[in-house]
């Protein structure tokens, strides 16, 4: 039985051409700066998306957690979405590791953080108090795509009140196919950014963090201080290179896929939130679990929730999408 993923992007393998491309990388000490991969992946993307300087990590968690130390210190404070990834799906690593505060308001159904909320959410510099120091944005969030003139006004409001301003673009690239942008037209609002080589773009392992030289600097010390500094990582280095330039167009192969998957699914009587990116939100409520079984006796995978996230990726073929909108309307008839 050939298996149909749908969990996450993160699952994908990497093609034929990414692991030429992996076996063929010069090598060098990247600890002691000597990658010659990782160096140029670091330059490329920083150049890409308008940085002066980047850093090549293991993961997206670590990327985001040297981020937010490397913009705060110790009793400082971050603003951040209620389910957005670096305050909800990250260990708390920003608070146990960082001492950093964050300070989580609930997000608007657009993907985005009321700004009038943020800016009241703003501590006053006064010793009873965390300083607040950055606001952390998503995008995409939850597949939703943040539009251009909210990043301009987040941008405005956080240099009137003297805030940082940091991206998880773990999806970035999905933002930008959908929006028709170049990535570097969203990433030029932000103080630092940072983006997952191992999600849609299909690299095995890798998040790049871009900033300042300084930022960059301060960020680097930190890697090494919780244990992501690596050796001969240009291997993996050239595999987040190769998904830069072929493929990031492809992603739109995934949008539409999750569009048809939605709009099925839709037509079958399922209550669907609109389709952006390449997430499908379901809502499935207590069938759930039966739902993830039946699925899985299909050969489907899912990872079973009330409200049911399915994501389309580089694995996830067109003819893929007929196969599951049949076994969910064989669900609603068993």
């Amino acid at each position: 039985m050939s298996l149909i993923d749908l969990r996450s992007d993160t699952v994908t393998q990497p093609t034929a051409g990414m692991r030429l491309a992996m076996e063929r990388a010069e090598l060098g000490d990247d600890v002691y700066g000597e990658d010659p991969s990782v160096n140029r992946l670091e330059a490329t993307l920083a150049e890409r998306l308008g940085f002066a300087a980047a850093l090549f990590v293991p993961t997206g968690t670590m990327s985001n957690l040297l981020g937010l130390m490397a913009h705060c210190e110790r009793g400082d404070e971050y603003i951040v979405g209620q389910q957005a990834h670096t305050y909800k799906y990250e260990g708390g690593g920003a608070a146990v590791l960082g001492s950093i505060q964050p300070q989580p308001i609930e997000g608007e159904a657009d993907g985005s953080l009321d700004l009038g909320k943020v800016e009241a959410a703003i501590k006053q510099d006064d010793f009873h108090f965390a300083r607040t120091r950055l606001l952390a944005l998503e995008n995409t969030m939850q597949g939703k795509v943040l539009p251009m003139e909210y990043l301009v006004a987040a941008r405005e409001l956080t240099r009137r009140r003297g805030l940082g301003l940091h991206l998880d673009g773990a999806r970035l690239y999905n933002a930008a196919v959908k929006l028709g942008l170049d990535a570097g037209e969203i990433t030029r609002h932000f103080d630092s950014v940072s983006v997952c080589l191992s999600k849609g773009l299909g690299a095995p392992v890798g998040s790049v963090l871009c900033g300042s030289e300084a930022l960059i600097a301060k960020a680097r010390r930190l890697r090494k201080m919780v244990g992501g500094g690596m050796r001969q990582a240009g291997m993996l280095a050239a595999a987040g290179l190769y998904a830069l330039d072929h493929q990031v167009e492809r992603l739109a192969e995934d949008h539409a896929n999750a569009e048809r998957l939605g709009a099925g699914l839709r037509e079958l009587g399922f209550e669907v939130e609109p389709v952006q990116s390449n997430m499908v939100y379901v809502q499935i409520g207590e069938r759930a679990r039966p739902l993830g079984e039946f699925l899985a006796a299909r050969g489907i995978r899912v990872s079973p929730a009330a409200r049911l996230r399915l994501v389309t990726h580089l694995d996830v073929q067109g003819g893929d999408i007929a196969p599951v909108i049949e076994a969910f309307a064989a669900f609603q008839k068993a």
